[in-house]
């Protein structure tokens, strides 16, 4: 069944470039329907599944003489992540019902790139998962570099040669694996079981982190980041944040981590305080958090805002991997799925509320608006993301990043305290945002537009609709996280994530 997430996402692009062209509405309702059919069979597989143990869905040999198959399993980390998958796809198509220009390649490039990221998410096959990687590259270029926004050629092109830039270490780092394994198998499983030297760990893994990190956002590689957001589309912002930096994060800890358990043991000498990957790593991961939390408190266009506000939270991900315990480890994953909700929510709100009625996200600008009495649900919508987004308790974004600085403060206690620093100017900048874009000084602005003024719109069924699916996604985590731990930890226990168990205070 989650096989087909995959299947029925490429078989809906394909339908889409045959449509007729006369028919605008059709390919907005074929795009949706495959959309609420994979998230279907997304939640019926992880049902059916039960448990978050490792499973193989399908294994068939593709190219024997090199020792790849067609492999596709999931355990309870895959099944978090198609759900996330899923739910951002519905999501994006429903802001996207307003997309006039080409929808049928619109739609199309949109279901092909889910479809890469559900293959992502299900391979066990490394060369199989390198394939499903790339494919999910070539369609985010054309979505920013046709339907974008601001400096859309600029934006498109930096995010694909950042991400090709990391695909190639990935690729050398799989490829010496391959080779260090006796030329035999890319199965995930069989590699992680190989006994590779620890000098081959050592350069390893770094090489394979860094090239998974860049999509992540890692510090000082995510500068694609907040040019791709603002440059995107909303439904390709939302897809961004919401799972295609999930990517990167995924593949550190299935793939790098996973294999190269020892590159993260100490060196045997120390700069500063800094004795290994896992220290630099985790060091890195705090500047993100920080630096992003900084940059987005002195922006004055509200994409940019949340663009370096993900590279911020992306930054908890990393963190609560370099940890090495189960706590910090099932954080990180709970942050992945929270940060894509919330994140997708924030991006929805900002590009087609706001930009596509207002022309401007400029704050200076938006003050003179008064948003909160001429697009009241945007407001409030507004104001439940953000404090979503701050780690209010209530929504999953509490409960995943408390459970990455518990883990944090085991494995660092140092760097936890700093990670409270980026918390703090968290809030500083949600705040600051929300109150220059709906809630501004209304001494200060003019007075509200009128009826007939564009800013007046109502907002859509459809924007209703995607806004209660992202809320409710994260309420109902938030309030109930063993509905997604149950999947998490036991995946974590298993064989594969043996040897992370030496590294770490488990």
């Amino acid at each position: 069944m989650l096989a087909w997430t995959i299947y029925s996402s490429f078989i809906g692009a394909a339908l889409l470039m045959v449509l007729p062209r006369q028919h605008a509405s059709l390919p907005r309702i074929v795009a949706l329907v495959t959309a609420v059919l994979g998230l279907c069979l997304a939640f019926g597989g992880a049902i059916h599944m039960g448990s978050g143990e490792l499973r193989t869905i399908v294994r068939v040999p593709w190219v024997s003489a090199l020792g790849i198959d067609y492999h596709l399993g999931a355990d309870g980390i895959s099944l978090t992540l198609v759900v996330l998958t899923g739910l951002a796809a519905v999501a994006g198509i429903l802001f996207s019902w307003n997309i006039a220009t080409r929808p049928h390649e619109f739609f199309a490039l949109y279901l092909a790139l889910i479809g890469g990221v559900y293959g992502v998410f299900l391979s066990l096959d490394l060369f199989l998962l390198f394939v499903f990687y790339e494919i999910a590259i070539i369609p985010k270029y054309f979505l920013i570099a046709i339907w974008g926004s601001t400096r859309r050629e600029y934006g498109a092109m930096k995010l694909a040669l950042y991400s090709f830039a990391g695909s190639a270490m990935v690729l050398i780092g799989l490829i010496a694996a391959y080779v260090a394994a006796g030329s035999s198998t890319m199965n995930l499983m069989d590699l992680s079981a190989a006994n590779f030297s620890r000098g081959f760990q050592m350069w390893a893994f770094p090489v394979v982190f860094i090239g998974f990190g860049v999509l992540a956002g890692l510090w000082p590689f995510h500068t694609w980041a907040p040019t791709g957001h603002v440059a995107a589309p909303t439904a390709a912002s939302m897809l961004l944040a919401g799972v295609v930096m999930k990517l990167g994060a995924y593949g550190c800890l299935r793939v790098a981590m996973v294999l190269f358990p020892e590159g993260m043991d100490v060196w045997g000498i120390k700069i500063l305080w800094i004795g290994s990957w896992r220290d630099v790593f985790g060091l890195l991961a705090v500047i993100g958090i920080v630096y992003g939390a900084m940059v987005a408190l002195v922006q004055k266009d509200l994409k940019f805002v949340i663009g370096y506000s993900s590279v911020s939270h992306m930054g908890f991900v990393l963190l609560g991997l370099m940890t090495l315990n189960r706590v910090g480890l099932s954080g990180a994953v709970l942050q992945m799925f929270s940060h894509g909700v919330i994140a997708g929510l924030l991006f929805a709100v900002v590009g087609r509320m706001v930009y596509d009625r207002t022309h401007t996200r400029l704050l200076p600008e938006l003050q003179q608006l008064h948003l909160n009495r001429t697009m009241p649900f945007a407001a409030v919508t507004f104001t439940l993301a953000s404090m979503a987004s701050m780690g209010l308790p209530g929504f999953s974004g509490f409960v995943a990043e408390l459970q990455v600085l518990i883990g944090a403060w085991r494995a660092f206690p140092t760097l936890a305290v700093m990670t409270g620093i980026g918390i703090l100017l968290g809030v500083a900048y949600s705040i600051r945002a929300l109150h220059q874009a709906f809630f501004p000084d209304q001494v200060k602005t003019a007075a509200p537009a009128g009826p007939e003024d564009p800013v007046g719109n109502p907002i859509s069924v459809s924007e209703r609709f995607g806004v209660w699916l992202l809320i409710a996604a994260s309420l109902l985590i938030g309030l109930f996280p063993g509905l997604l731990l149950q999947w998490i930890v036991p995946a974590l226990q298993g064989p594969m994530f043996e040897a992370l168990k030496k590294g770490g205070n488990w």
